[in-house]
């Protein structure tokens, strides 16, 4: 770039990725004494001359006052071969949002959680920058490079993310169950952790999201059965709905292989109804032992007490004994099947109590 052009100085960013872009890019050059530097509203600019910045400049049209006036600059470098002894450059700073930088974990990271045990996450999200301090970041991280685009510069700043992001998961995550709903959550705070290691450069980071965590193929799986198992929380009846349905469906079909499917889900049905019947008699089973009157657990089949067998077949009416379905009299009482039962008088108050009972619900009375 002659010198001619350096009298009136600007830039422009076709690509949208410089943040830093020095002129001349090739080195320094005689800036003339009152040159004109233009800086945009998205710019910043600095001029770096006998090697040491100068002040920002902000938008606007700036004059330049170097020590390269024409005459006396052509005198003064007759023994430096014509070349001014006096160089100097401008850099300029894009002051603009750089927003979609994307980051992402290389490789899976190590994550306790409290019920899973050990487990690896990947995770990944975007981040915005922006140059806050112009000459605190060409100072730290330009240093004399012609060009400066937020290639040389990304790869730098996921790994300080991923870096901040281990930590700080394993400090506000218990569990990537909980982990639906708290991205934002986990992204703001994230965000504040960062904003000290971007200042050191001169860097703001503007904005941060989370997309994405994401556990191994096989604890996908393990989390997905578990869902199903929630949702179908009565599996019996599930499979009794698809039984039906594929016999309702064998029904429909002409051919030879839909009869034999109809007849065998048609042997199928009365076991599977015979198991229903057997577990729903099991869980209606009563709370208290028709023999001893104990307290029994939930789906006992025989008392803990006095091992009398919990089947509700055929009651004595008089005292609860489970008797055979022909029996017509009871096997301890002697009391007839199809006599309705008496009640029971108290000898205390004469009051009349249930069938069976024991005590006397107005007195207490032993009966």
């Amino acid at each position: 770039m002659g010198n001619l052009s350096l009298e009136l100085i600007e830039w422009f960013d076709e690509s949208g990725q410089e943040m830093v872009k020095r002129i001349p890019e090739d080195g320094s050059t005689d800036i003339k004494y009152g040159a004109q530097l233009t800086v945009r509203e998205s710019q910043a600019a600095t001029l770096f001359y006998k090697g040491r910045s100068g002040d920002v400049f902000g938008p606007g049209l700036h004059t330049l006052k170097t020590a390269n006036i024409p005459i006396i600059t052509k005198l003064l470098s007759i023994p430096w071969g014509m070349e001014s002894p006096l160089r100097a450059e401008v850099y300029f700073a894009n002051l603009k949002v750089f927003p979609n930088l994307k980051w992402g974990t290389r490789n899976p990271v190590a994550f306790k959680d409290t019920e899973l045990g050990l487990i690896r996450l990947r995770a990944h999200g975007v981040f915005d920058i922006r140059i806050a301090q112009p000459i605190l970041f060409i100072n730290t991280l330009v240093g004399t490079m012609g060009r400066y685009t937020t290639k040389e510069i990304s790869d730098y700043l996921k790994r300080v993310i991923i870096s901040r992001f281990n930590d700080y998961l394993g400090k506000k995550l218990d569990t990537i169950f909980n982990l639906p709903g708290t991205y934002e959550t986990l992204s703001t705070g994230l965000h504040k952790k960062l904003a000290e290691d971007f200042s050191h450069f001169g860097l703001e980071l503007a904005n941060l999201y989370i997309t994405s965590i994401t556990p191994p193929p096989e604890v996908q799986k393990s989390i997905d059965d578990q869902s199903r198992l929630t949702v179908i929380k009565d599996m019996e009846k599930l499979i009794k709905l698809k039984a039906a349905a594929a016999m309702e469906k064998a029904a429909e079909n002409q051919g030879s292989t839909g009869e034999g499917m109809g007849l065998g889900m048609g042997f199928m049905m009365p076991a599977m109804l015979n198991n229903s019947a057997n577990n729903a008699s099991t869980e209606s089973a009563p709370a208290t032992c028709p023999d001893c009157s104990g307290h029994i657990p939930a789906n006992c089949r025989f008392c803990p007490l006095c091992g009398h067998q919990i089947l509700v077949l055929k009651q004595c009416s008089n005292c609860n004994k489970n008797i055979t379905p022909n029996a017509k009299f009871c096997s301890r009482c002697g009391h007839p099947t199809d006599e309705k039962p008496k009640p029971t008088t108290c000898p205390s108050c004469h009051k009349e109590n249930l069938p069976g009972a024991f005590f006397c619900d107005h007195c207490g009375e032993k009966l």
